[in-house]
């Protein structure tokens, strides 16, 4: 076929080795569901032919056809042409909503639109590899659908409906794969600033809406990179970033943090073990530490441990907490060690960098699960010892149990110092099994909910037996069950705690601790029991890590030309945001002691 029109994009770098092509006189003021048929084409012209630039007119000649979904014209050999415009006017972009059905977004397929209305950042997972950001249409990031719904209820349906009608990607007019060595050296766009799930878009140059590799796109009218980007780039992202945590109130205040396989034994103190590698081929993580030869997590080397340990202090330092239910952190008996070596390490170095030594961790007690028993990682328990203090030892789950593929959850009771002795709280630290995982079976399979689900809410029902024992028998009805339980809000094991009669505190805060695929949701929960409720102050969500784009955490260093970490900063410290819980417990000031000694 032969056509004419205007060029409205054009690509000679990047891999897309074409342009855009337009109908003069088209575009503005478009209803899509009115508007059936396109106004303009990807013209494929390869490698080597001469490129055109953008607002010229030209002829073209070539085979139509759908190349991955992409309706396009492979020019012929010449096949391209300029030609006189004759006092045609050029195409206006379209200034229309994102269409939220196939059908009419087909209609504005390779067309140049303004895109009207609200959008906001919901994925971030792609951005370093493929210079590729998932946007939602509307003023909030997609939801995961089983932290609206259980599968099958009318809100799971309605939210996966919902996420198809607003899910679009940024792109970046290129097909380059950052990761490959070979573009290693290219700049990753878009990421110069702070860029979060949740931050607001503003677009500030028309771009082409296009389908390819799957999905419906915005593309750049040029190829966008980290080193021109302050000119090319069609948007601006708003910063969502915060220094701290919302003000919850409380005189103590109690966390919970997955800190993201924190194993200061590295990979390079064991000899069996083999790492993901940074674009000059230094290793940086572990990759095989399922492997009796390796048998650890997290980092490769020191120097990478220090950058990942320098970010999990700060994100600690500035999460306010008194009392903190770690989670994801080296289970040091697994390796020959002391048991607690590892939260002695991270102890340590929170008060070094506070320039104290009030942060103290509660050791194992003296009855804990065989080595061989025990997963390579564990929870933990660590606490500013000035304000509060834990009353005894600290309670494993042992014996048989439906743990066996988990963590089992690690009980300890605490009292503000020199408070009243009666200003008890018991917290119940947990790692449910997690959502992936070869060989499931049963009500394991995938259902809708991850791997694995059955065992997860096998675990929740016996936790929540577990905590009933341990508050009858401490005489403390005070109960938070805290930590990374693998179960986004609607999803069984949430409704098993919930169902004891625990309240899920983050519920209320409208916010999420991780995201997946770009739809968010919690993984993460604070359960309080009627009576723990009752001295809850507020609860927040600490978005610092989930929202925040993978290249900024540790394991991404020297990944790309571009060094998006900080290791002085807390964002991207892990993959799971901590949350915050405000308790009102009374407080008294330390004794005066006498002048001359003591009594």
């Amino acid at each position: 076929m032969t056509t004419r029109g205007f060029v409205t994009a054009a690509y000679p770098t990047g891999g897309f080795n074409g342009f855009y092509l337009q109908t003069a006189a088209t575009g503005g003021a478009v209803d899509p569901s009115t508007h059936h048929a396109s106004d303009a084409v990807f013209v494929f012209i390869g490698a080597s032919a001469a490129p055109v630039t953008v607002g010229d007119y030209v002829e073209v000649t070539g085979k139509v056809s759908e190349y991955a979904g992409l309706t396009e014209i492979s020019a012929a050999v010449g096949g391209v042409n300029h030609a006189d415009p004759a006092g045609l006017a050029a195409p206006l972009p379209a200034t229309v909503a994102y269409p939220a059905t196939d059908a009419l977004r087909e209609s504005l397929e390779g067309m140049l639109v303004a895109p009207q209305g609200a959008f906001t950042v919901t994925g971030l997972s792609s951005a370093a590899q493929y210079g590729q950001i998932e946007l939602a249409a509307g003023t909030t990031p997609l939801v995961a659908p089983t932290s609206a719904g259980g599968v099958g209820s009318t809100a799971y349906a309605a939210t996966v409906a919902a996420n198809l009608a607003k899910a679009v990607w940024l792109d970046d007019g290129a097909s380059t794969n950052f990761s490959a060595a070979a573009n290693t050296s290219k700049p990753v766009p878009y990421l110069s600033a702070p860029v979060r799930v949740g931050a607001a878009v503003t677009f500030t140059k028309p771009v082409v809406l296009d389908y390819r590799n799957n999905a419906w796109r915005f593309q750049p009218t040029a190829e966008v990179t980290g080193s021109n980007e302050t000119l090319a780039s069609p948007v601006v992202f708003s910063n969502t970033r915060t220094a701290h945590p919302a003000d919850i109130g409380g005189t103590v205040k109690l966390g919970t943090f997955n800190v993201l396989n924190f194993f200061p034994t590295t990979g390079e103190d064991r000899t069996g073990c083999t790492f993901y590698a940074d674009r000059a081929g230094n290793p940086v993580t572990v990759n095989n530490s399922d492997d009796p030869g390796c048998g650890v997590r997290g980092a490769a080397t020191e120097a990478h441990f220090e950058q990942q340990e320098s970010k999990i202090v700060a994100a600690i330092l500035a999460l306010g907490a008194n009392v903190i239910s770690l989670e994801e952190i080296e289970n040091s008996a697994k390796l020959g060690m002391n048991r607690d070596h590892a939260l002695g390490i991270l102890v340590d170095a929170i008060n070094k960098a506070d320039g104290g030594t009030d942060w103290k961790y509660v050791p194992s007690p003296a009855l804990v699960p065989s080595a061989a028993d025990e997963d390579v990682i564990r929870t933990g328990f660590i606490y500013r010892s000035s304000i509060v203090e834990p009353i005894g030892e600290s309670v494993i789950l042992l014996g048989p149990s439906p743990f066996d593929d988990a963590r089992e959850p690690d009980a300890q009771q605490f009292r503000p110092v020199y408070g009243d002795p009666d200003e008890t709280f018991l917290v119940v630290s947990n790692h449910f099994k997690s959502k992936t995982g070869t060989g499931a079976t049963g009500d394991n399979v995938d259902a809708g909910e991850g791997a694995y689900n059955g065992d997860r809410t096998r675990e929740a029902h016996a936790l929540v037996d577990f905590a009933a024992g341990l508050s009858s028998s401490m005489h403390d009805d005070k109960v938070f069950l805290i930590g990374d339980f693998n179960a986004l809000e609607q999803e069984d094991p949430v409704i098993a705690v919930r169902s004891a009669g625990y309240t899920d505190l983050g519920a209320a805060t409208g916010k999420a601790s991780y995201s997946f695929d770009g739809e968010s949701g919690s993984l993460d929960h604070v359960f309080a029991s009627p009576a723990a409720a009752t001295i809850v102050t507020g609860t927040d969500i600490w978005n610092i890590n989930s929202v925040e784009a993978p290249a900024r955490q540790y394991s991404y260093v020297n990944a790309n030309v571009t060094n998006f970490l900080n290791p002085k900063d807390p964002y991207r410290s892990s993959d799971h945001d901590p949350l915050l819980v405000g308790l009102r417990l009374a407080l008294n000031t330390p004794p005066t002691l006498p002048t001359g000694g003591t009594k």
